[in-house]
């Protein structure tokens, strides 16, 4: 593990953490077996590595000309971090991860509690849709109009399967809901095409959003994470983890267990695609998956454990359970005679 970069990249999220959390006064204080969407897509996509956009894929216009954010100037608290992430990293290592990409970071205090590859660019499939819900609650759009599901919202670029029928019409409350809970894949996309402008005028309200959190190392192209062109890296997806977090009705609709909508007079029940929601020994603020087979298998969640407010996230993991596995070992270190240790400080 390369611990100085990692920290260095860490300490800046943690630091933004910190700060982010003192301004808000400390305000508003994911995964199971694949949807029919997410099989299909291992099915279809290409394990190619270049990004290919959909045909409905808007550049986004406003990151043209525009300079990062500043980055913020590390806290006092520096010189802990990076002997904690020292220390923390050569424990870590032998936790066994599948995920190739991993982030632990205390919610309160911003402290680094495991990191592993944060720095690295990875394609996040339906983690986008977090950001596609944050845009959509910015806007203060009725969340009880009705949207209809058109033949634009069929994805053409990877096959991925829906239940939601063209020509059926549902609230945006309950495609927000789908989106989130079951990453329904049509949910999202008519989210995006029924927003003010369309969707470039969407793509490029995530990708300006993005900036605004300092996610310097962002980029999105759709609202539902199947172009690989999504891209993040584990220290700016906290910082979306944790803008999310105090949004109340993400937290609910991330979360819930399943949801029923009415499709041709008939009643149809969507689960969460995060089997650890329903779980006893979790307990989870926000949670989503995402899939597709250049990203692998991602988790990011809002967690307390032993009482303690973590956000976590892991990416690229492969094997259909293996990001439950993950977050089970992550979870089993922290709550153990090893793992108390870098966790109590």
């Amino acid at each position: 593990m390369k611990h100085t970069s990692t920290s260095r990249i860490v300490l800046r999220s943690a630091a933004w953490l910190l700060g982010g959390m003192l301004a808000a006064g400390l305000a508003g204080v994911a995964g199971a077996t694949p949807t029919g969407g997410e099989r299909a897509a291992a099915k279809k996509t290409s394990v190619s590595k270049k990004a290919a956009t959909s045909r409905k894929a808007a550049k986004p216009s406003q990151l043209r000309g525009r300079q990062a954010p500043r980055a913020v100037q590390p806290s006092r608290f520096e010189g802990e971090y990076r002997a904690r992430a020292i220390k923390v990293g050569a424990i870590g290592d032998n936790l066994g991860l599948k995920s190739n990409v991993a982030l632990v970071i205390d919610q309160t205090t911003g402290e680094l509690v495991f990191s592993k590859n944060v720095d690295d660019v990875h394609p996040i499939a339906s983690i986008t849709k977090l950001m596609t819900a944050l845009v959509i609650l910015d806007a203060q759009l009725p969340l009880a109009e009705r949207v209809d599901i058109t033949a634009e919202d069929i994805d053409t670029e990877r096959g991925s399967r829906s239940r939601l029928k063209i020509g059926a019409e549902f609230s945006r409350d309950d495609l927000l809901h789908l989106a989130l809970m079951s990453s329904e894949n049509r949910a999202a996309h008519a989210l995006g095409r029924s927003y003010p402008g369309g969707m470039p005028a969407f793509v490029d309200a995530m990708n300006a959003k993005a900036l605004a959190l300092g996610m310097g190392r962002t980029r999105f192209v759709d609202p539902t994470g199947l172009s690989s062109a999504n891209v993040s890296t584990a220290s700016d997806l906290v910082k979306l983890v944790h803008e999310t977090h105090r949004q109340p009705l993400i937290r609910q609709y991330s979360t819930s267990p399943n949801h029923q909508v009415t499709i041709a007079g008939r009643p149809a029940r969507f689960n969460n695609t995060n089997r650890l929601v329903s779980s006893e020994t979790w307990d989870i603020g926000l949670s989503k998956t995402g899939f597709i087979n250049e990203a692998g298998r991602c988790l990011v969640m809002q967690a307390k454990i032993q009482g303690r407010p973590l956000v976590i996230v892991l990416l690229d993991s492969w094997g259909k359970l293996s990001r439950i596995g993950d977050a089970n070992r992550i979870k089993k270190w922290l709550t153990s005679s090893v793992g108390s240790g870098p966790l109590s400080g």
